[in-house]
C-alpha cells in the first residue's frame, strides 16, 4: 500500500465525497469497529469547520455476545467528541450477513428520519470496494458490477446513504484512529469463514504485498466505470483532461488521485 495521504490531503478527500451542505445533519453509522470510529472522527473533525451537525447511530443487533460492548464504545465515543448517540435494537429473521445488512439498513433509515437527517455516512473502505468488485466479477458481472459501490445512492425518502470512505484505505484510517485516541472495538465476525467477503481476506492480503496500490487503483476503475455509466459531467472532464495531457505528452507524469484533485476542484 502507498503511503497514507497527509491529514490536510485526507480531509480533502473525504469532504469532496460527502458533499454535506452547510449545517446539514448527519447520521454516522458507528458500530463500534476501528473504520467507522475513524470515520466518526473524521467527521467530527471536518463538520466543526462545516457546521455540520454529527450525530452517531448505533445498531445493536443483540445477536453476538459482544453486541453490549459494542454499543458501550459507540457511547464512549459519543461522549469523547461531545456529540449525540442514537441506539436502534431492531428484532431480525436470522443472523446471516443479508439479514443482518437489511436490518441494519431499516433501522438506521429510521434513525435518520426520527433526527431529521439527510444523510446516513457508512464506513466502506478502498478495501471493502476491492472485494464488492471482485466478488462481482466472480458472479459474471457487467459494467454494472465493475462500478462497485456508489458514493451515494437514496436510502430512503428524504435520506440518502453516503460511504465518503471508498478512495480511503485502512491503513490511512488506522492513522486517523491513533491520532483521534478514541476507543474501538473489534468485530469476530470478520474471521468467520461463512461469510463469503472473509474468504477473500487471506488472497488479498498475500495479492497487496505483490500490488501495493491494489485497492486504489481497483477504486480508481469503479469510480471510472461509474461515472461513464452515469454520463456525468465528471467522465467528460475526465476525458478531456486526460486527452489534453496526452497531446501535450505529460499524461504518464501526472498520477490519477491528482487528476481527480483537479476534477473535484472543477466539477461540481
Amino acid at each position: 500500500m502507498r503511503g497514507a495521504r497527509p491529514e490536510r490531503a485526507l480531509d480533502a478527500l473525504v469532504r469532496g465525497a460527502a458533499r454535506f451542505a452547510p449545517g446539514a445533519r448527519v447520521l454516522v453509522a458507528c458500530s463500534g469497529g476501528p473504520d467507522s470510529v475513524a470515520l466518526a472522527a473524521l467527521l467530527d473533525r471536518l463538520g466543526r469547520r462545516a457546521g455540520w451537525d454529527v450525530v452517531l447511530g448505533h445498531v445493536n443487533h443483540g445477536v453476538r455476545a459482544s453486541a453490549s460492548q459494542d454499543e458501550c464504545v459507540v457511547l464512549s465515543v459519543g461522549a469523547r467528541l461531545g456529540r449525540r448517540v442514537s441506539v436502534a435494537r431492531p428484532a431480525v429473521a436470522g443472523d446471516d450477513e443479508a439479514s443482518l445488512r437489511e436490518a441494519r439498513y431499516t433501522a438506521l433509515a429510521r434513525l435518520a428520519a426520527d433526527l431529521g437527517a439527510g444523510a446516513v455516512a457508512t464506513a466502506h473502505t478502498a478495501e471493502d470496494q476491492t472485494e464488492t468488485v471482485l466478488l462481482a466479477l466472480f458472479r459474471g458481472t457487467g459494467p454494472t458490477g465493475l462500478a462497485g459501490m456508489p458514493v451515494r445512492r437514496p436510502l430512503a425518502e428524504g435520506v440518502e446513504l453516503v460511504r465518503p470512505l471508498l478512495r480511503v484505505t485502512h491503513a490511512e484510517l488506522a492513522t486517523e484512529l491513533r491520532r483521534s485516541g478514541l476507543p474501538y472495538a473489534l468485530d469476530p465476525s470478520n474471521a468467520e469463514s461463512r461469510y463469503r467477503r472473509n474468504a477473500l481476506r487471506g488472497p488479498l492480503a498475500a495479492l497487496r504485498a505483490e500490488f501495493p496500490s491494489l485497492d486504489r487503483a481497483v477504486a480508481r476503475c469503479a469510480a471510472i466505470v461509474r461515472d461513464e455509466l452515469e454520463g456525468t459531467a465528471r467522465a467528460t472532464a475526465r476525458r478531456r483532461l486526460r486527452a489534453y495531457l496526452r497531446a501535450a505528452g505529460g499524461l504518464r507524469d501526472v498520477p490519477f488521485e491528482r487528476i481527480e484533485a483537479l476534477l473535484d476542484e472543477g466539477v461540481r
